[in-house]
């Protein structure tokens, strides 16, 4: 077999693997962020209501500031 033929058909493995690669994260991350929302506002005011908390704006939004914070 002749050397760039072999080179050229592991050039283009490593080209598909890459391309499959990269489409099925993408769909994996769709999933999981559809499964999974990232906490928004509203569902920060609703936990903090089941635990019993009044919820200002002030007090919510210095929440959402720690959790981008933490990241």
């Amino acid at each position: 077999m002749n050397w760039g033929l072999a080179i050229l058909f592991i050039a283009i493995g490593v080209l598909i693997g890459a391309v499959g690669g990269f489409f099925l994260a993408r769909k994996y991350m769709q999933d999981y962020l559809k499964k999974n929302p990232p906490i928004n506002e509203d569902m920060l005011r609703t936990m903090m209501m089941s635990m019993g908390q009044k919820p200002s704006e002030k007090k919510i939004r210095q929440m959402l500031q720690q959790m981008k914070n933490q990241k």
